[in-house]
């Protein structure tokens, strides 16, 4: 399963930025959340990020829309991010996530995305 209108973007340059993103993505549709990932204790961007669409089916758009474009002068990756319940019952990468809290105290099954790099 997916949590329905969000994209992962990978493969950004390290001089993309949210606007950046919010202008090329936001000609699929009406986008709630824009988000490059940073490093906390520089702040440099960790080369990727996430858009979130107001409706799924933009997302969708989005995702075959940017397959295989570049962005900044660098091939991106677009992908529709996963949910952790989809790993439940040996999945690709085991059995899931471990049970009980996890750190920063979410419970599993909070609906956080954790990516695997």
């Amino acid at each position: 399963r997916r949590d329905r209108g969000k994209l992962f973007i990978g493969g950004l340059s390290f001089a993309t930025k949210e606007d950046k993103l919010a202008e090329v993505f936001g000609k699929y549709g009406i986008l709630e959340e824009v988000d490059v990932v940073r490093d906390t204790d520089t702040g440099r961007s960790r080369g990727f990020g996430f858009v979130k669409y107001a409706d799924a089916k933009r997302a969708e758009d989005a995702l075959e829309a940017m397959k295989g474009r570049t962005l900044d002068g660098k091939a991106i990756r677009v992908e529709g991010v996963r949910r952790w319940d989809q790993f439940r019952g040996g999945g690709e990468f085991g059995s899931g996530p471990p049970s009980g809290p996890l750190k920063g105290g979410l419970q599993e099954g909070s609906g956080y995305t954790l990516l695997m790099l």
